[in-house]
């Protein structure tokens, strides 16, 4: 099942790198959130992926919005890529994939695909960007369409 624009984001609860435990819910009424799905932490297209989130992070957040980045990476691995790049966002782990199947963020139907979404304060999916390849896109598109929101 993937999820599509339209849908309502469905809500999570996972470890991030610091040891707590972040739900998708914690966040609605209050913000949008730019949830992004990566293969691997400090691969080459990932880094360039987070380096970029990373780079932009204050208009996100100009734009009232967080972003959260998600790998099967264990907190230990994502504390350190955080600390690595200066990532000043969340990263959680998702170990055994389980949120990343549920959202359908896959390549080939089961390796770990590069899938961002944006989700609006009501938790309801307003974009998705579907691209291995693209790492930059990722953070251009999604800031577009947060501005429109």
């Amino acid at each position: 099942m993937s999820i599509k624009v339209g849908d309502t984001a469905p809500d999570f609860s996972l470890p991030a790198q610091n040891g707590e435990n972040v739900s998708l819910v914690d966040f609605r009424g209050q913000k949008s959130v730019v949830l992004y799905f990566y293969p691997k932490d400090d691969t080459p297209g990932c880094t360039v992926e987070s380096c970029a989130f990373r780079d932009q992070y204050q208009v996100f957040k100009a734009a009232g919005a967080e972003v959260i980045g998600v790998s099967g990476d264990s907190q230990d691995s994502h504390q350190k890529f955080a600390n690595k790049y200066n990532l000043p966002f969340t990263l959680l782990s998702d170990q055994g994939d389980k949120i990343r199947k549920q959202y359908g963020a896959t390549a080939l139907g089961f390796l770990p695909g590069r899938v961002t979404y944006v989700i609006d304060k009501n938790g309801i999916v307003q974009y998705v960007f579907d691209s291995m390849f693209n790492f930059k896109g990722h953070v251009e598109e999604t800031l577009k369409t947060l501005q429109q929101l």
